[in-house]
């Protein structure tokens, strides 16, 4: 039966309980502990079934138990107590203001298909959107004028459990808006706010709904409304789920709606952050705004837009991105071609690394690339593997120097490290250790936390983790129709006493979630030989529904447990989420990390499971590669890579049973006259001090900050001003470039010495170019010096500005420069120019260099 009328019920909260309402919809309660300790208090069996909401709580809860609390003063002077800290937290002034004081109004907004804030929002799936989650807590830590973009989605990701066999299945339970912290967004005559984005034959319209994450609003789309058609509804169903199709219709509605829900909330956004290629078509919408409303052409919109655009890609493997084909590109974006006035191919290569290929699939990262005037990876590893999978789109740039970034991915601080240890934390190294530099003297401080105060807050840490898996093994097999003796198993398994490895991956193959099994009679031997010093592993994850071979890992896992009757030291918990997590890499003793180098862009989870004091065991692999990894854990491996993956599987998997069982096993039970195991507690020590301060957001939005946004909301006030003049000029400046670059001759190096030089000995070059119709202003002339390898490649090249020295008679552009080669050995020297505008991003931005 459908209804005549709808109605939002909001829970009824007596007048003096209404601080609870504003502190349940801010996420700050996440990482505020006085606030998520009001609401446990609340009702502690509630905070628990409602998944962490409060919103659902307060719309839950008994008025007995409301009433009852308006009476508890310590419940109300806790209240009080939260109320303010938040409201001291959104107004205490923030390092952006401190950075930005004497700076016009600007904005970021930072798009993104998925967002992990909090367990009970369920629109995140692992690794990328929990960073995003982190990007817009220490966005709002910081003050950053940033706001958050995304869809809203109806079922998420899915919740897994096991069937009888340790197949993994997937449910999809309903997302009920109305009881999540969410705000609907309304116009001012409290109708919803409506966007609409046109699609083949029809136009879908999509709502906005808000999550307040301290200082910073995240905004996302829901199409599940009328007039949109059923298959518009599922638009924003499912995270990663459907097929080809609607991941595009996906994509249109994150990039373009995210554009047109901005405007219509009436944001001046100054800076665009695509995390991940997901958003990159938000780039076509940005020109067609400022084509067909702010009347540019089209160089001069595109020059507008790569200037202000920040892309950060998380891809390890060009499998990984997502490619469209031409014609359904066409199909559903033609019509941008149209308004750009492009022919239909040249519109193509936007999304092509081959140009000339007209058979080439559309791929998203490409369009961000070359929409983007700042890009970067999420580790220095990642970098460099970045440069080299998209060095085509810079050809004849030398691969260490296309222009793509490397920022390290950070974790945020006070949503990752348990209760108990921030207190610890707290008093021995004071409220700022979650934000404070690796240079910060506070840092000292953690040889003053006692050894025996760190380890039993440890213990205390490892029993919660095992009883709540224990208790969650117990309803997941209760639900599945288990056997008492199953259940009763269940209720036993993991011993607190106990070395525990914890392993919580994505199940892609490329992450190797079964490695420590590949020789079974090693590991059985590890896990049952010495009674004494036992080890066990709590491992968990999900594939994604379409990936068969990491959906058969996590049976391989399931099946080893039931076959070598190790249900008590091998533990599979179904379901890995937020809280699981959290408990886990506060809770086990170990981080292993498997990954197939270098195809782990970050690996985010062992930086949380360090800053909770966890050595990590891991491939040299994403962060863990510029971690100190003798001090805060152990390598597996030196950083090799082969060709042959089972042999490379063969080695590493050795080279984890001989660290297990001649350092790891050891060192923990290692243990003093008071039962201490002291050399672990000082990796432990180290583990903190050397990587919290380093692998945190607090550090890695800074770096966003000053190195993406600033210059890049700087350019957008620049460039926009005097009726967008200056990008006119630029835009301009760069046809002119383009036009004439291939005229450009090099006709002349005349360089001082001979073959023969030493160390430290000056050679002057001087070289007379052509510049056809540039002039010196347009160009930067330089010396490229350095070793020369084995293929005859200049190599850890440096490169030396050369000097203007006026027109010789014949015309020609005089330059003159002076290189010093501080080592011996078989040298090289070659000369470049390359395009020279104050406004450009990047030298590189045109991809134009000519080479001697």
């Amino acid at each position: 039966m459908q209804p005549i009328r709808t109605f939002n019920v909001s829970p009824s909260l007596p007048g003096r309980l209404e601080p609870l309402r504003k502190l349940a919809y801010n996420l700050h309660w996440d990482w505020n502990v006085e606030t998520k300790d009001l609401f446990r208090r609340l009702d502690p069996d509630l905070w628990e079934s409602s998944h962490h909401n409060p919103v659902l709580m307060l719309g839950t809860i008994s008025q007995a138990r409301l009433l009852e609390v308006v009476e508890d003063e310590g419940f109300l002077a806790q209240m009080d107590r939260a109320a303010q800290q938040l409201d001291g937290y959104l107004q205490e002034r923030t390092w952006s203001q401190k950075q930005r004081s004497n700076k016009p109004k600007e904005c970021y907004a930072y798009f993104s298909a998925e967002f992990g804030l909090v367990d009970c929002l369920p629109i995140y799936s692992g690794g990328l959107g929990v960073l995003a989650g982190d990007h817009l807590k220490s966005a709002s830590d910081l003050g950053l004028p940033l706001v958050g973009v995304g869809l809203l989605y109806q079922q998420g990701y899915f919740a897994q459990y096991l069937n009888a066999d340790g197949w993994q299945q997937e449910r999809y339970p309903i997302n009920d808006f109305y009881n999540m912290p969410l705000h609907l967004e309304r116009n001012p005559d409290g109708s919803e706010l409506r966007i609409a984005v046109d699609y083949p034959g029809r136009t879908v319209y999509a709502r906005v709904w808000r999550v307040q994450v301290g200082r910073v609003p995240l905004y996302m789309l829901d199409t599940n409304i009328e007039p949109n058609n059923p298959y518009d509804h599922d638009i924003t169903d499912q995270l990663y789920g459907g097929d080809i199709d609607m991941r595009i219709h996906q994509e249109i509605m994150l990039g373009i709606g995210g554009v047109r829900m901005l405007k219509a909330l009436g944001y001046n956004v100054t800076a665009y952050h695509m995390n991940e290629g997901h958003a990159a078509f938000s780039a076509l919408e940005r020109i067609r705004i400022l084509i067909q409303e702010e009347g540019l052409d089209y160089p001069t919109a595109r020059q507008l837009v790569n200037s202000t655009n920040i892309f950060t890609t998380h891809t390890p493997v060009p499998a990984g991105i997502d490619l469209f084909s031409p014609d359904k590109i066409l199909y559903y974006l033609g019509h941008y071609a149209d308004i750009f006035g492009l022919p239909k191919e040249h519109f193509l290569a936007l999304g092509r690394e081959e140009t000339g290929d007209l058979s080439a699939p559309f791929s998203m990262a490409v369009l961000a690339l070359k929409m983007a005037g700042f890009s970067n990876g999420v580790a220095q590893l990642h970098g460099v593997v970045s440069r080299q999978m998209f060095k085509g789109l810079w050809q004849n740039v030398p691969v260490e120097e296309v222009p793509i970034a490397a920022i390290t991915n950070g974790v945020h601080a006070r949503s990752c490290v348990a209760k108990s240890t921030q207190e610890l934390y707290d008093r021995y190294l004071g409220p700022n250790w979650s934000s404070a530099p690796s240079d910060s003297p506070l840092w000292e401080r953690m040889s003053a936390i006692p050894d025996e105060e760190l380890w039993r807050n440890h213990d205390r840490c490892r029993l919660d983790m095992i009883l709540y898996v224990r208790e969650h093994l117990v309803k997941h097999l209760r639900d599945r129709g288990a056997s008492a003796m199953e259940i009763a198993q269940a209720q036993e398994v993991l011993d607190p006493n106990v070395l525990t490895i914890g392993f919580a991956r994505r199940f892609a193959t490329y992450k190797r979630a079964t490695l420590w099994m590949r020789n079974l009679e090693r590991i059985k031997k590890i896990l049952l030989a010495d009674k004494t010093r036992k080890l066990q592993f709590v491992i968990a994850g999900k594939a994604h529904p379409k990936d068969i071979p990491g959906k058969e890992l996590i049976r391989e896992i399931n099946h080893f447990i039931r076959e070598h009757d190790l249900q008590k030291q091998v533990v599979f918990v179904p379901n890995y989420d937020m809280y699981i997590s959290r408990l886990m890499v506060s809770g086990c003793d170990v981080w292993l990390n498997t990954p197939r180098r270098p195809r782990e862009a970050s690996g985010t989870s062992g930086m949380k499971a360090s800053m909770n004091g966890l050595p990590n065991l891991s491939v040299l692999d994403g962060w863990w590669d510029e971690a100190d990894y003798v001090r805060t854990g152990w390598a597996i491996g030196h950083g090799e890579m082969y060709d042959d993956p089972n042999y490379q599987d063969e080695i590493e998997a050795n080279a984890l049973y001989d660290l297990l069982e001649k350092e790891v096993i050891p060192l923990f039970y290692d243990r003093d006259e008071d039962n201490l195991p002291r050399h672990w507690i000082a990796k432990m020590k180290d583990a903190i001090r050397l990587n919290c301060p380093f692998f945190n957001t607090a550090r890695m939005v800074q770096e966003y900050a000053e190195r993406a946004y600033f210059p890049a909301s700087d350019r957008y006030h620049t460039l926009t001003a005097d009726h967008y003049q200056p990008v006119k000029e630029l835009a301009n400046w760069r046809m002119k470039v383009i036009n004439n670059w291939y005229n450009i001759k090099i006709k002349d190096v005349d360089v001082s010495a001979g073959d023969d030089i030493q160390v430290n000995q000056t050679v002057s070059v001087t070289a007379k170019i052509d510049l056809a119709e540039l002039t010196n202003q347009d160009v930067s002339v330089e010396l490229y010096q350095g070793a020369i390898d084995a293929n005859g490649e200049i190599v850890n090249a440096i490169s030396v500005a050369m000097n203007y020295q006026g027109s010789s008679d014949q015309g020609l552009s005089v330059y003159t420069g002076d290189i010093i080669y501080e080592s011996s050995g078989f040298q090289g020297l070659s000369l470049r120019v390359l395009p020279k505008h104050e406004l450009l991003s990047s030298p590189y931005e045109l991809r134009l260099i000519l080479w001697a």
